[in-house]
């Protein structure tokens, strides 16, 4: 996108609020709107903008509402023709977007850059008052976001989104956005990931969502991006791969030193130690401990003494070490006896 053709956007949606403050006569209710929407600073509270006219709360409440619905007439009767255009842009871009979208979001698009906050706060006031827009407000569990009114209203939006979260919560682990569309009941994915994003309970890492506390999606700090990165490659890795793949990803944060990296895998019990700097996860089914550890409980787990062959092939699925490592532990740990050719049992067991 051109710098002309941004700077166009920001002119129609900045004539197009004025076009709306225009028509309204008393100062003090433009005060209250402009206030409460953040047209020109930050939101302000009922509260804050009482005590700046010297009004009740309820009293900031109710002139409010019947400001809003003065305008929404307005707006119904097509008699503030810039609103009709604008409206039409956002719903051109909610359509490719997947009908509904976070306000940032939509704004983004609309002027083609990262937006600001009072270009958002314009966005949602043309939003609030356009006829065939609707707006899920923004609480706890949502992002002040805006649909397609014709595919369905406040309401239905959140109990969409609420089903979306509900599906992830049961499922228990994080699912892709087809994975999503096939387990629920509409129409395309595009649509399901357009809800999803409206939740502040759902977060997503390459197109994976699930819930905002789970690391898998939401890696807050070193450990969880390193359990990200483990789990994604699928198999274990060097710890030095490990800082290098955390530094080549899309992580926000990413700037970290091999020795952080290294302090981490040796702190956070998920990192089983299974060769020489090489790490995996503990729910892949490696076992903790040294290697003559493993090759004990290698021992133990069979009814019969064990050929050195054999012992190296099931210690090796639990460590990546060198078949010497194995052997050399066999032959000068007190606790392995020899009880045959190249067979050994331990040494409680051999007697």
């Amino acid at each position: 996108m051109n710098d002309t053709s941004e700077k166009e956007k920001m002119t129609n949606i900045q004539n197009c609020v004025n076009d709306i403050l225009a028509i309204i006569d008393q100062e003090r209710e433009r005060e209250i709107i402009t206030r409460r929407f953040g047209l020109y600073d930050r939101r302000e509270t009922l509260e804050q903008i009482g005590e700046l006219l010297g009004i009740t709360r309820e009293r900031v409440r109710q002139l409010e509402k019947a400001i809003l619905n003065r305008l929404k007439a307005a707006t119904e009767g097509n008699k503030i023709v810039s609103v009709g255009t604008m409206e039409k842009t956002i719903i051109r871009e909610l359509s490719e977007m997947g009908r509904v979208a976070r306000v940032q979001d939509l704004t983004d698009q609309l002027l083609g850059r990262i937006s600001n906050q009072r270009e958002r706060a314009h966005v949602a006031f043309i939003a609030e008052l356009a006829p065939n827009i609707a707006v899920l407000n923004k609480n706890d569990n949502y992002f002040l976001s805006v649909g397609i009114l014709e595919y369905g209203d406040e309401k239905k939006m959140r109990s969409e989104v609420d089903s979306i979260v509900s599906t992830i919560k049961k499922h228990g682990q994080p699912l892709t956005i087809e994975e999503l569309h096939d387990k629920l009941n509409y129409e395309h994915p595009s649509y399901v990931r357009a809800l999803a994003s409206t939740s502040k309970l759902l977060a997503h890492l390459k197109d994976s969502w699930g819930l905002v506390k789970w690391p898998t999606v939401n890696p807050k700090n070193i450990r969880d991006k390193i359990y990200v990165i483990l789990a994604e490659n699928g198999k274990p890795m060097h710890f030095s791969e490990i800082a290098d793949s955390i530094k080549d990803s899309s992580f926000k944060r990413k700037d970290v030193t091999t020795q952080a990296i290294h302090n981490e895998l040796i702190k956070d019990s998920r990192f089983v130690l299974i060769g020489r700097g090489i790490y995996a996860l503990d729910n892949w089914g490696f076992n903790k401990g040294t290697v003559s550890d493993i090759i004990a409980d290698v021992l133990k787990e069979s009814s019969e003494p064990l050929h050195r062959d054999e012992i190296v092939k099931r210690v090796l699925k639990s460590r990546q070490v060198k078949e010497t490592t194995i052997l050399l532990n066999l032959q000068s740990k007190p606790q392995f006896k020899r009880v045959a050719k190249a067979t050994y049992a331990l040494e409680q067991t051999a007697n």
